[in-house]
């Protein structure tokens, strides 16, 4: 089994994530979204095993999603897609993915379900 974990290092939550795969003894890969953003075909592949829409996967406090005003209704999926590419720090974290799943660590036990 093939674990990846899109991660920050700055987010509790990520943090609290990657600690409940170390517990449990799980082999996995570390990306470090921020230094490494996914493509869009990655992010393609989030979204379906997500069962997600871009604007579902964004985090919407952020400035970045207010300054490009992201909420805009007529922003096709290509274009938000885009922007996560492009600023990563608007995407949700932590994401797990194992077993053709994936779950978004909110609250981190999330991610035991696609082990």
């Amino acid at each position: 089994m093939t674990v990846t974990i899109y991660h920050n290092p700055r987010c509790s939550k990520s943090r609290q994530t990657l600690g409940l795969l170390q517990d449990r003894g799980v082999e996995f890969r570390v990306i470090e979204y921020l230094k490494t953003p996914p493509t869009a075909d990655q992010l393609e592949r989030i979204l379906t095993l997500l069962n997600l829409e871009p604007r579902e996967l964004m985090r919407r406090n952020e400035k970045e999603y207010r300054s490009l005003n992201l909420d805009d209704p007529s922003l096709s999926r290509d274009a938000l897609i885009n922007a996560m590419i492009a600023h990563p720090i608007l995407i949700q974290r932590p994401i797990v993915l194992a077993n053709d799943k994936a779950a978004i660590g909110r609250p981190p036990e999330a991610v035991l379900d696609v082990l």
